[in-house]
């Protein structure tokens, strides 16, 4: 699998990084499109290095822009083999900074949005070393299936939603929801009415406060 790369900030106290949150990104998009959230929940969080590495394939579906798979007709169950080279580069990536930042193997929390929250799911629940946190916002559970026999650590997740998104359906989070409480993963969920695939203030206050909660900051 490629190196991955990407932008990355912080932390605000501009003191040695305490805690790093990985920020992945959706389909098409790159690591910049989620480093502006640094700033903001870097405020919550001021010893925390923010960054949000490209995803490891060029997108397939445009001249610019990286994917962490392909997505073709966002058939989730033809994800598995896709999402599973992903979570090899992303877990590179998650230990190769906190070696960078000298950090502890669990001072770390995920965050990915639709397509990028696919792939935190998938990854952050089958690493040893368990995220403090696993943020997913407008995604999915890619192989639900084999969630019981593969899961290495029960880390506290927050899904959130956009109720009106055309993109990934609501029911997406509402369904990983479900397995996921079946499986004693703690889960919060917050579902924002005529919200579309995107992230609004009510989903960025939670998160932040999550992530708060989740490094006992």
């Amino acid at each position: 699998m490629p190196h991955l790369t990407g932008p990355s900030w912080g932390p605000a106290s501009k003191g040695a990084p305490k805690q790093l949150v990985v920020l992945c990104h959706g389909v098409g998009a790159d690591g910049r499109d989620l480093i502006d959230l640094a700033p903001v929940w870097g405020q919550m969080l001021p010893d925390a290095v923010f960054v949000s590495p490209h995803g490891p394939e060029p997108f397939d579906m445009a001249p610019v822009g990286r994917q962490w798979f392909a997505i073709g007709d966002l058939d989730l169950s033809k994800f598995g083999e896709r999402v599973r080279r992903a979570a090899v580069a992303l877990d590179g990536f998650i230990d190769e900074q906190l070696a960078k930042y000298a950090l502890p193997p669990t001072a770390y929390a995920l965050m990915g949005f639709s397509q990028g929250a696919m792939t935190v799911l998938f990854t952050g629940l089958r690493r040893a070393e368990a995220p403090r946190a696993i943020l997913a916002f407008s995604g999915g559970l890619i192989e639900p299936e084999t969630l019981q026999a593969e899961m290495k650590n029960h880390a506290p997740v927050l899904l959130a939603h956009g109720e009106a998104d055309p993109v990934v359906p609501v029911f997406r989070s509402r369904d990983a929801e479900a397995v996921l409480r079946k499986q004693n993963v703690p889960v919060e969920a917050v579902y924002v009415p005529g919200l579309e695939h995107g992230i609004d203030n009510t989903i960025l206050n939670a998160g932040a406060v999550f992530l708060r909660k989740a490094f006992g900051v």
